[in-house]
C-alpha cells in the first residue's frame, strides 16, 4: 500500500503515463498536446480554491493542508490538459486541417472569442453562490462546451463524445486509485459537503467534472488555433 503522503503524487504522475505514450506514438497530435496540457498547468494553481471545501489531500511538504497550493495539483492539469484534448482524436484517427476563410466568415463566428472565454466569464459568477466550489467549476465548463457547439457546430460530435470518453478515461484513475489506497476518497475528499451521491463510490460530483472538462476542453483546441477534423488518417504533423 501506497503511504499516504505520496498517493496524490502518484496518482496525478499516472496521468502522464499515456499522455507520454500518446505522445510518441502520436507524432501528428504533439503540437495540440504540449500546447493544451501547458495551457492546462495553471489551473492547478485554482488548488486553494478547493482545499479544504472540495477535498483535502495530503500532499508534498504537505503543501495542500498548509497552502492550499500544491505540486501535484500542476502535474495533474498537465496530464489531463493533453489527453483530454486529442482523446477522441486518436480514437477515430482524425487529423487536422485548418478552417477555410468562408467559413470562419459565418455570423456565429461572431462570438468565436466569446465561446472560448465563455468558462473563465462565468465561473466568477457561479462561484458566488453559497455552494461548494466545485459545482461552479463544472457549470462553467459546461456552459464552454454548449458555447463551442453553438459557435463551432462541426465540433458538436466531438464535444459530446469526448465528455463521454474523458469520463471513461478518468474513471479508470479513480477506480485505480481506490484500489492503490483503499478507502482514500472517503478520507480525502469532502463528503459530507457535496450532495452524497455516489457511483461505485465515486462522488457524482468528480464524475461530472470529468464529463464536463472532457466536453469542453476535447475542442478547445481545433476551436482556438481555427482547425478543422477530417476523415484521413492522420499521416503528418499538424
Amino acid at each position: 500500500m501506497i503511504s499516504e503522503t505520496y498517493v496524490w503524487l502518484v496518482w496525478s504522475s499516472a496521468f502522464l503515463i499515456p499522455w507520454a505514450i500518446a505522445y510518441i506514438a502520436f507524432p501528428a497530435h504533439r503540437r495540440a498536446m504540449i500546447w493544451t496540457s501547458l495551457f492546462t498547468t495553471p489551473f492547478g494553481l485554482t488548488e486553494p480554491l478547493f482545499v479544504p471545501e472540495y477535498w483535502s489531500p495530503p500532499s508534498l511538504f504537505d503543501l495542500a493542508r498548509r497552502t492550499g497550493f500544491d505540486i501535484e495539483s500542476l502535474i495533474f492539469c498537465f496530464g489531463i490538459g493533453g489527453i483530454g484534448a486529442v482523446l477522441y482524436n486518436l480514437l477515430t484517427r482524425q487529423r487536422l486541417e485548418p478552417t477555410l476563410t468562408t467559413e470562419r466568415r459565418q455570423p456565429r463566428h461572431r462570438f468565436h472569442v466569446w465561446a472560448l472565454a465563455a468558462p473563465f466569464l462565468t465561473f466568477p459568477v457561479f462561484y458566488l453562490f453559497p455552494w461548494n466550489p466545485i459545482y461552479p467549476a463544472i457549470l462553467s465548463m459546461a456552459v464552454g462546451a454548449v458555447a463551442t457547439a453553438f459557435c463551432r457546430t462541426d465540433l458538436v460530435r466531438k464535444t459530446w463524445i469526448g465528455g463521454v470518453l474523458f469520463l471513461a478515461y478518468y474513471v479508470v484513475f479513480l477506480i485505480g486509485l481506490e484500489w492503490t489506497a483503499p478507502g482514500y476518497i472517503a478520507r480525502v475528499w469532502n463528503l459530507e459537503a457535496l450532495s452524497g451521491l455516489t457511483i461505485a463510490g465515486m462522488p457524482v460530483e468528480e464524475l461530472l467534472f470529468a464529463v464536463a472538462f472532457g466536453a469542453y476542453w476535447s475542442g478547445i483546441y481545433e476551436h482556438f488555433t481555427w482547425k478543422v477534423l477530417t476523415a484521413s488518417p492522420v499521416r503528418h504533423a499538424d
